[in-house]
């Protein structure tokens, strides 16, 4: 799946900077609220994110969040109505420094990887 999303296959809907702005406002708004950004990119077609949540915060509601707000814009820009994402999502918990260091380093490293050059 990885390979898929990489070679930019299926909606690359985020490539408007519209919709890429929507996202990035979404998952920016309670940032120190609810949760600490540590690390997040913006791809064609998918979007990854280290988060920590903060006492009380739960992920599924976070996400909730993120994806309704942006799939609003999203439906918006593209004149469309209906689901923008999908339901699923795919977390993982980081249990120690390593893996910590691993998953910024995946998702910094992720844009070039999928060869996008000069990617914002």
């Amino acid at each position: 799946m990885e390979a898929y999303c990489d070679r930019g296959l299926g909606s690359c809907a985020l490539t408007d900077r519209r919709i890429a702005g929507a996202v990035a406002a979404a998952l920016t708004f309670r940032d120190g609220k609810h949760y600490r950004l540590l690390a997040w990119c913006i791809m064609p077609n998918h979007v990854h994110v280290v988060v920590r949540l903060l006492p009380g915060a739960d992920l599924a509601t976070v996400l909730k969040t993120w994806k309704q707000f942006s799939s609003k814009a999203a439906n918006q820009v593209l004149g469309q109505s209906g689901r923008f994402w999908q339901r699923e999502y795919y977390d993982r918990l980081i249990r120690n420094e390593q893996e910590y260091s691993r998953a910024i380093r995946y998702v910094v490293e992720n844009p070039v990887k999928a060869g996008l050059k000069n990617w914002p």
